[in-house]
């Protein structure tokens, strides 16, 4: 018996009695005894990634509407038979320690060179200390490895943007529907954190910066990643840029040099927008209104986010037109 014969089903038992029984029948230093231990470390290496994967799970802030307790337990059963497809595909590189602690003798498989084998194996995974914050998504390319073939439009873009920034290669955004397709994942985990619509937060970043063209840059040319120039007052520590911005006084516009914050990604951008929303008082009324996208920028408008007294118009006109909602991925207000 192979360890794919005990993988095929996560809910048939019959695998696992099988196994248990051919471990009684077994002596020390048989073949058979390594053969055993390597479907028994399987198994566990298999127990492994359904915990992981459940964690991952219950890391998210809320409950889909759509979810109930049946949904629940087929998503559980799909993650099971998820974990034992990818420990029967190489895994994650721990079967091997495994069967050193259960006192097998055998040495270090080597993996044969397929692309199943390097997915999962834990030397493949290049984690740079600047994203350890943002470590779940490796986590996330792995998974969803596992199923290439299932994947969605928007996890292809998710998997893209992530390979993107482990190459350290900036997004380009040469077109406002490249803009709204690259920064939608980002955009959707910030709107889950404040409870809006994902398309409020694109559109006033495609105001903010003309689509991506006009993103702030510091001093040595690179980019600040300030999607919605913010400013930084006295209590910003982190990094700075400046520029003639144009504000509007008394219904005139006038040019005023001003400190912007500067980011070292986008992602960083989106978390910090919502920090700043959520830990300033002023924003507090336009928060109540989240579930609201156009009473929501117009009270942000209304407490002072912007000078421009179009500000809320203008935003609303870029979130009901055509571009976002074509390039946005089936978003309960599109």
């Amino acid at each position: 018996m192979t360890l794919n014969a005990v993988k095929q089903n996560a809910l048939d038992f019959h695998g696992l009695n099988q196994l248990r029984n051919q471990a009684a029948q077994t002596s020390a230093g048989d073949k058979d005894q390594q053969q055993v231990l390597r479907e028994v470390a399987g198994q566990f290496e298999a127990l492994f990634i359904n915990m992981m994967l459940k964690s991952m799970r219950e890391a998210s802030l809320a409950d889909g509407i759509f979810d109930s307790s049946q949904s629940k337990m087929y998503r559980e059963m799909a993650d099971q038979q998820m974990a034992m497809d990818m420990a029967g595909r190489g895994g994650l590189g721990l079967q091997d320690v495994i069967m050193r602690q259960l006192g097998g003798n055998e040495k270090p498989s080597v993996l044969e060179d397929t692309p199943a084998a390097k997915g999962f194996s834990m030397d493949t995974v290049n984690i740079r200390s600047s994203l350890m914050p943002h470590a779940e998504q490796r986590i996330l390319e792995q998974v969803r490895q596992a199923k290439p073939d299932r994947l969605t439009p928007r996890d292809q873009l998710e998997l893209d943007n992530i390979r993107a920034i482990q190459s350290g290669k900036p997004l380009v955004f040469d077109s406002p529907a490249n803009f709204v397709r690259q920064l939608w994942p980002m955009a959707e985990q910030a709107a889950e954190k404040i409870g809006v619509s994902p398309e409020v937060i694109i559109a006033q970043a495609a105001l903010e910066t003309g689509w991506g063209k006009h993103v702030l840059q510091n001093s040595d040319g690179s980019s600040s990643h300030n999607l919605f120039n913010i400013k930084a007052g006295r209590s910003w520590t982190g990094n700075t840029t400046q520029l003639n911005a144009l504000e509007f006084h008394d219904g005139k516009a006038v040019r005023e040099l001003s400190q912007f914050r500067s980011y070292g990604s986008y992602q960083q951008s989106f978390d910090d927008y919502v920090e700043f929303l959520q830990t300033q008082p002023r924003y507090q009324t336009a928060l109540r209104y989240s579930h609201n996208p156009e009473r929501f920028i117009e009270e942000l408008h209304r407490a002072g986010y912007a000078t421009d007294p179009n500000y809320a118009d203008k935003i609303k006109r870029i979130m009901q037109g055509a571009t976002v909602a074509q390039n946005s991925h089936g978003s309960a207000y599109s």
